[in-house]
């Protein structure tokens, strides 16, 4: 008796102290997610207050040397190339995910998912090397060639918001194709007989059925493609020529140059005088309200998905 009493308060000591032990481990993580923010909003609010929170974020110079903050272009550039990217890459990831779950024999889709994770585990400049003498060579090629006549001269270098498209469709496929494959595999197989039941091929089942029931979930693996990609930095600075201009419609806005917000901020911040500084922090201040708006959302469709 005393034993098992002895054993009983050993084991309820040692759970309190596990439990502590993972208190102060969340505590500090919300301490550190906590710390960083006051950092980026008590150098970067103040700046955006004093200069002008519609003329910083909708003026289309950027000149620190004459004391010019506009970042609009690198907004522009940023939603621009994430955009090219998702509607590249989406239908690629879902479609992988769907062949992955209903269609590849077991064998090769074991094969193929660590496949995936690997990608995910790349280096963002290892990637952006490829896009270096890979891509932007292609890219080139077709620039000088079959389009020579309808490109200036400067938007055939290869380095334009098409590569930082092709860059980010890359890194986003793992996501994409992960979050998306989850989603199909929680779908019942209820749904799956009925479809069948009632005469439809398999590929109608997968495509009236099996992606339908699993839109929430498919659309937070892209929601998270997009995040991710807004937030890439190294391999986007390699290949997109970083120009502080707006892309105009049409073709040569596909081949011409841009620059991103995290491609500004990682570009300057090395040299960045005390304004320019704060100018940069500002633009971590929209670049995380656009993350945390994108985060927010794929909460939201989360919670759907479990409801």
């Amino acid at each position: 008796m005393k034993y098992q009493k002895k054993k009983g308060n050993k084991n309820f000591i040692e759970e309190r102290i596990v439990k502590v032990f993972l208190l102060i481990m969340a505590l500090s993580s919300i301490i550190s997610l906590g710390l960083i923010v006051f950092f980026i909003f008590k150098e970067g609010l103040p700046f955006m207050i004093g200069y002008g929170i519609t003329d910083f974020i909708f003026g289309t110079t950027w000149n620190p040397s004459g004391q010019v903050y506009g970042i609009f272009p690198m907004i522009v550039g940023s939603v621009l190339a994430t955009g090219l990217a998702i509607i590249i890459g989406a239908p690629i990831g879902i479609a992988v995910a769907v062949y992955l779950v209903e269609i590849a024999p077991p064998r090769i889709a074991r094969a193929i998912k660590p496949m995936i994770l690997l990608m995910e585990g790349i280096p963002s400049v290892v990637i952006g090397l490829f896009g270096m003498v890979v891509l932007i060579d292609l890219i080139r090629r077709v620039a000088r060639g079959p389009l020579a006549d309808y490109l200036p001269a400067g938007y055939q270098t290869g380095y334009s918001l098409l590569a930082g498209a092709l860059i980010l469709t890359i890194m986003i496929l793992p996501t994409i194709i992960s979050i998306t494959a989850d989603s199909l595999r929680t779908v019942p197989n209820e749904y799956k007989e009925a479809s069948l039941a009632m005469g439809s091929s398999k590929w109608q089942m997968i495509y009236r059925v099996i992606v339908p029931a699993a839109k929430s979930g498919v659309l937070a693996g892209v929601i998270l493609g997009i995040g991710r990609a807004i937030g890439e930095t190294m391999a986007i600075i390699m290949v997109v020529g970083n120009a502080v201009q707006i892309p105009i419609a049409g073709l040569e806005g596909i081949f011409a140059p841009i620059r991103t917000l995290t491609g500004n901020i990682a570009l300057e911040m090395g040299y960045a005088g005390p304004e320019h500084r704060q100018a940069l922090f500002a633009t971590g201040i929209i670049l995380f309200i656009f993350i945390l708006i994108i985060n927010s959302i794929t909460i939201f469709l989360r919670r759907r998905t479990a409801q």
